[in-house]
């Protein structure tokens, strides 16, 4: 699970860098276009707005990877041991019943809009493909949530809430 975890985080990585480049390049253009040319491209428009929706589910996966997403620490002071385990481990599960769902729902929305063989209105591709983006970040959340189950059922039980990486930054400031 480790190991596809980390190809996740490769793969990830990538396609965010893409995502940005392509939204910086779609706007610098989209603006440039407006004001210097006199002459707004609506191309760019759309090609921005679904890479944005693309970026924001894909980094939502691979900050739950890497265990920076959102989190209410209130277990997380907690020393290792078998509340804290546990609470992991819940933790980690509700985690996967979100993902389980939006899996589902993702699923359903992609398929039905594929199938309806509704379009963009600028680009003319397929709702559907777009509308992917849900259910691919799903099963990426979900092979995140396999490998945070593996260490939080492991000797050192660090659960979601808990860094992956030891940072020491908090010792740079306090001047450790």
């Amino acid at each position: 699970m480790e190991r596809i975890a980390k190809l996740s985080d490769a793969v990830l990585r990538a396609a965010l860098v893409i995502c940005v480049s392509v939204l910086v390049i779609c706007v610098t253009w989209q603006v440039s276009s407006r004001y210097l040319l006199n002459a707004p491209s609506t191309v760019t428009e759309e090609i921005a707005r679904f890479t944005l929706m693309w970026f924001a589910l894909l980094a939502a996966a691979y900050v739950l990877g890497g265990r920076r997403h959102l989190a209410i620490d209130l277990f997380a002071s907690l020393e290792v041991g078998p509340v804290k385990r546990a609470i992991s481990v819940l933790l980690t599960v509700l985690i996967i019943v979100f993902a389980l769902a939006f899996l589902a729902g993702g699923w359903f929305l992609a398929s039905e809009t594929l199938a309806s063989g509704q379009v963009t209105p600028t680009l003319r591709l397929k709702m559907g493909y777009i509308y992917l983006a849900v259910p691919i970040a799903s099963i990426l959340m979900l092979i995140y949530c396999g490998d945070i189950l593996r260490t939080a059922l492991g000797p050192d039980a660090r659960g979601p809430n808990d860094p992956l990486v030891t940072d020491h930054t908090d010792d740079l400031v306090k001047g450790n």
